[in-house]
């Protein structure tokens, strides 16, 4: 066990992929697949924070950087990371865990956005990779290698050989919350950074389809925050539900719905894979 920047990290263990030893939860700028942060990325311990490094953010390498750090939740801090240093799953208990907000994952010239719930406790808290590590990311990425947006049916970990095309995952809460349950000022802290996010996109976006209604909602507050035009009344989530969001410029946003891809929805059949290639199939231009 040791502690580093404030952080008490337990292992080296071996990355189930490359082999490579990292601690619990992984240092940034310590060699993990994908992690786009660097030892001296700044980092945010409360909402003021986060407004000012997402404002500043250049581009959205850096704001991945920069979220990929975030400490301003302490709830979520200390429920990410005990669950990466002392609540693992047995079938993971070997495995180093990442304990870390989830940075985006995907094409990063795409013109199309999916933004899930938030991180699960040993999925995207586990890999470092959004959906990926558990059973609502097998069922997702699988039904974007049927539509053709993925190059392989299966995300196993990062470092795995996977790569979007045309399409870019985030979430609405980037940190894992207990029970799934994030609260309502750590939905709106987090959505500062997805703020930023379509922000950088501009009017290269076109598409956003959400996963769920808090991603739904997420985006909502979002955009209506930057200063778009959202319709009036607020729209309301539903499957296949669709609306046009306008940016500041005037350009248009589909904002499309589709049910959560959690087990809830997929075991009992709310959700199926047909439903689910339909949807992401309904974002092509």
């Amino acid at each position: 066990m040791t502690a580093q920047d404030g952080v008490v990290r337990v292992g080296p263990d071996p990355h189930p992929i490359t082999g490579d030893p990292f601690l619990s939860p992984v240092p940034p700028g310590s060699g993990w697949p994908g992690d786009p942060a660097a030892p001296d990325t700044p980092v945010a311990h409360d909402e003021a924070t986060v407004h000012e490094l997402a404002r500043t953010a250049p581009t959205l390498g850096e704001l991945d950087a920069r979220v990929s750090v975030c400490r301003a939740c302490p709830r979520l801090v200390d429920w990410r990371e005990s669950v990466a240093t002392q609540g693992r799953r047995a079938s993971f208990a070997h495995e180093p865990y990442w304990g870390r907000p989830g940075p985006s994952f995907g094409d990063p010239a795409a013109d199309t956005l999916i933004v899930g719930l938030a991180p699960a406790a040993n999925g995207t808290n586990r890999t470092g990779r959004m959906f990926t590590g558990d059973a609502s990311g097998d069922f997702l990425y699988a039904a974007l290698h049927r539509t053709g947006y993925a190059n392989q049916p299966t995300s196993v970990g990062a470092g795995d050989g996977l790569a979007l095309n045309g399409i870019r995952i985030v979430a609405a809460v980037r940190c894992a919350p207990p029970e799934n349950k994030p609260t309502a000022q750590e939905k709106a802290t987090c959505a500062t950074w997805l703020g930023r996010d379509l922000e950088l996109l501009g009017d290269h976006l076109r598409v956003i389809m959400t996963l769920g209604a808090i991603g739904w909602n997420g985006v909502l507050a979002a955009t209506t925050t930057l200063g778009w035009t959202v319709p009036k009344p607020k729209p309301k989530f539903g499957h296949l539900t669709e609306t046009t969001l306008h940016t500041p410029t005037g350009h248009p946003v589909r904002l499309v719905g589709c049910f959560h891809v959690s087990p809830h929805n997929t075991y009992t059949g709310r959700l199926t894979p047909g439903m689910l290639d339909d949807a992401l199939l309904s974002l092509r231009p």
